[in-house]
């Protein structure tokens, strides 16, 4: 098992930043990436950012030059830098790690942050 926790959500003003934080503990050495997703009101989760045990990165189009993903293999933990931020990008965060166990990947999720962008 994994788990992770999230940290770092909360209301900002549009064109502010935020930086999030997921600290992973548990069954951790076998994560082949870590990422963030997002879920608005009514809308499907959709991913934001992901950073692999190879440390290659990937973005969805609207963050990319905004957000920058970064982990601290130190600490088990994963942040994502938000800046410039929409009012648009309001939804809960969630952490996730993908484990290759037992033959198959396994996803694992964090209970979700709240970022609230006013306008």
């Amino acid at each position: 098992q994994v788990q992770l926790v999230e940290s770092g959500g909360g209301l900002v003003q549009a064109g502010g930043s935020l930086r999030l934080s997921c600290a992973a503990s548990g069954n951790i050495f076998s994560i082949n990436a870590m990422g963030w997703y997002r879920q608005a009101p009514g809308k499907q989760r959709e991913l934001v950012a992901l950073i692999t045990s190879g440390a290659d990165t990937k973005y969805a189009d609207s963050v990319k030059g905004r957000f920058t993903i970064s982990r601290d293999d130190a600490k088990n933990t994963v942040y994502l830098q938000m800046n410039s931020l929409k009012p648009e990008e309001t939804a809960v965060y969630y952490c996730n790690a993908v484990r290759f166990y037992s033959g198959s990947y396994v996803n694992y999720w964090g209970q979700g942050t709240q970022v609230t962008v006013s306008s």
